[in-house]
């Protein structure tokens, strides 16, 4: 990362629609991290101009640490590694204190030396941070690097503030669409259980001709014995019958 002269952008690209771009990621990215680094991504190509490439990172709040969950490219990547590793930073302040942080002259910082200090020596010199609201279901910041000194202007600020806004929405709704897909993943598998179990106590109750509670009882007893889940002994028990080591729940496609 290096300083370049050249006029710096007012905002991003004339013609493009927020909306319209963070949607396609939406239905494009297989998951979570996929949409952040695509995120990352269009923050950096849509501000970088020949002279002062922008450099993007996603960093959220995982049980109480940091994580640098995306990056536009592998310098973003370190420097949002780099100030998860210090601890401190513009980006983590603006997550913590919930509002934009813009450094524009990261020479002239007084705060978090340690940080700075590398930051400048990997060639940073502008820093813009600015959280993503996600409504309690998480913490967010989106993280902006510059190797020119003031290399974010007001109109920059602005609509990076406005294009954050549309990308938390969006990133709250690929939460949800995430939770439930793990909430089906473990209702199959729920239910899975349920169908190894239940073929595995009609084999038991023909075999030793007893009620369903008894065959069932006979199971749970196994599976004290040795320590292991019933699921697993009833897989045995049909294992040992058929031979078939997976057996399909009754709604998989």
């Amino acid at each position: 990362m290096t300083d370049n002269e050249g006029s710096l952008p007012t905002g991003f690209k004339s013609g493009w629609d927020a909306d319209l771009s963070l949607q396609e990621l939406v239905l494009e990215s297989s998951d979570i991290r996929a949409f952040m680094t695509e995120l990352a991504v269009l923050v950096s190509s849509r501000l970088s101009i020949p002279g002062n490439t922008i450099h993007s990172g996603v960093t959220v709040i995982r049980q109480k640490k940091p994580e640098a969950v995306a990056a536009s490219d592998a310098a973003a990547s370190v420097l949002d590694e780099l100030q998860n590793g210090f601890g401190e930073g513009p980006c983590l302040t603006a997550l913590r204190e919930e509002r934009t942080l813009l450094v524009p002259d990261l020479a002239a910082e007084t705060r978090w030396q340690d940080y700075v200090r590398t930051a400048l020596h990997q060639g940073v010199s502008s820093i813009l941070a600015v959280p993503l609201d996600l409504g309690g279901d998480g913490e967010a910041v989106l993280n902006l690097y510059s190797g020119r000194t003031n290399g974010f202007s007001v109109e920059d600020i602005a609509t990076v503030e406005t294009f954050a806004r549309h990308a938390a929405n969006s990133l709250r709704l690929v939460l949800r669409i995430a939770r439930l897909r793990e909430t089906r993943n473990d209702l199959s598998a729920a239910m899975q259980s349920r169908t190894v179990i239940d073929m595995a106590v009609g084999a038991v109750m023909a075999q030793n001709r007893c009620t369903r509670d008894t065959a069932f009882g006979i199971l749970t007893r196994a599976s004290n014995t040795r320590n292991i889940k019933l699921r697993q002994v009833a897989t045995a028990v049909i294992a040992s019958i058929s031979g078939e080591q997976t057996i399909p729940a009754h709604f998989d496609e």
